[in-house]
């Protein structure tokens, strides 16, 4: 199985720059000069990304201050590289002197890619959109690192909207693999051919997505940790999830991964959604968290507590004292929670909800759903994705525990994919 599943992945990787309607000879625009709007952990990263690939690139804050503690940080990624010996000092340097700043917006006006990277709002993002289509050169390509906004309303802040697409990097930018292409309605076939090459010269795994709420890899997270805060409000503890999580192959359980990305940006999410989808159902648990102002390593509690300097998560016993609390509130009486239940009911929430995406041609293929949690949520290489393990387990082995999920705690949340159900009934696979 785990032979089946590295072969699996190779193959995948392959695959995802195989476009219907966009074929390989399809023109691309030269790529010279990049921008990044936000000198944020994101924008920093990004333009780490653009450095290491030789291409000059221009980093845009509204302060200097805030220009100031990016570039610092960026600095400090790379010598931290050189001082494990992976990268020569004369390497750090030229790849710095690729990096310019400025708090002038006019000065993106020669980029021939503008990456924006602001904080997740619609509102500042179309008002950056705005500003950007009266500055840039025409057959410039405007993109947004949102991770869950509609690219397509961001497009119509502009009067190019052919030339906007969705770049979602992951964190750190630098490092991650993956890379999300949003292709919104408009956006022109060279522009997502331009935007694949793109990513392949940066060294990543570009995966195209239709437009939807978190594209690929959030929608299917947000059903993931769902359940494991359900897993909560039934009675395990977050290191309980995490570490069966873990055991099972995962590179780090939800509640340590949150606390990394930091809490903050998943209650601005949480609060945006409520207002979106006010019948979606959510254990409000993790905004307690938040309440408090515990937003993970970068304040040293989260979920857990985090020593000076360390980023190992030492369990909270306040976090479980407020979670018993909360559970008496509920009027839920705790039952102890098997390691086994834990991995089917967050894996199988991936695969379910894989499939949704699947039918509705956000992703091409599965094979691209399974290279999105291969390179940018931690899924174990050689359990090959969540649609390529789901086809491991056997689909109506998949249905059967969902169905048996359907009659537990908040059954309600589990509806299985019509995909699924046709799949498992004629005894085929997500992956042909």
């Amino acid at each position: 199985a785990e032979s089946k599943a590295l072969r699996h992945m190779f193959f995948a990787e392959r695959q995802t720059s195989k476009i219907p309607g966009v074929p390989e000879d399809t023109p691309v625009r030269p790529i010279r000069k990049a921008a990044v709007i936000g000198a944020g952990t994101m924008g920093g990263g990004i333009a780490m990304s653009f450095a290491n690939a030789g291409v000059p690139v221009t980093v845009v804050d509204t302060t200097q201050e805030n220009l100031d503690r990016g570039l610092q940080k960026i600095k400090g990624n790379y010598a931290a590289t050189v001082e494990k010996g992976r990268l020569a000092q004369a390497e750090m340097d030229k790849r710095m002197a690729l990096i310019s700043s400025t708090t002038n917006l006019n000065e993106v006006e020669g980029a021939d890619i503008i990456v924006e990277a602001v904080f997740e709002r619609m509102d500042v993002k179309k008002d950056i959109f705005r500003k950007l289509d009266g500055i840039v050169q025409p057959g410039a390509i405007l993109a947004t690192n949102t991770s869950t906004l509609d690219v397509d309303e961001i497009a119509t802040a502009t009067k190019r909207p052919e030339d906007v697409v969705g770049t979602h990097f992951f964190s750190p930018a630098n490092v991650m693999r993956l890379l999300e292409v949003v292709r919104g309605k408009k956006t022109a076939k060279d522009v997502l051919a331009t935007t694949m090459k793109l990513g392949k010269t940066l060294k990543k795994v570009p995966v195209v997505s239709g437009v939807c709420d978190g594209f690929i890899g959030n929608r299917m997270l947000e059903k993931y940790v769902q359940q494991s805060l359900f897993l909560l409000e039934e009675g395990a503890t977050p290191a309980q999830v995490d570490s069966a999580l873990q055991r099972w192959g995962m590179a780090m359980g939800p509640f340590a991964m949150y606390d990394m990305a930091g809490n903050d940006i998943g209650w601005e999410i949480r609060k945006r959604r409520a207002k979106e989808r006010p019948d979606m159902v959510y254990s409000k648990f993790a905004d307690r968290i938040c309440e408090k102002g515990w937003f993970g390593q970068k304040v040293g509690r989260g979920w857990y507590r985090y020593e000076k300097g360390s980023r190992k998560p030492i369990p909270d016993e306040e976090v479980e004292t407020m979670l018993s609390d909360y559970r008496k509130e509920l009027g839920l009486k705790p039952r102890k929670m098997p390691d086994d239940e834990i991995v089917e009911r967050c894996i199988y929430a991936l695969a379910n909800e894989g499939a949704r995406i699947l039918e509705e041609g956000i992703a091409l293929r599965a094979s691209d759903i399974d290279m999105v949690y291969l390179t940018g949520y931690g899924f174990p290489p050689y359990r090959g994705g969540p649609m390529f393990y789901a086809d491991t387990v056997g689909l109506p082995k998949v249905l059967s525990a969902i169905e048996r999920f359907q009659k537990g705690y908040q059954g309600s949340q589990w509806k299985p994919a019509p995909l699924l159900v046709r799949l498992a009934k004629e005894g085929k696979r997500f992956n042909a």
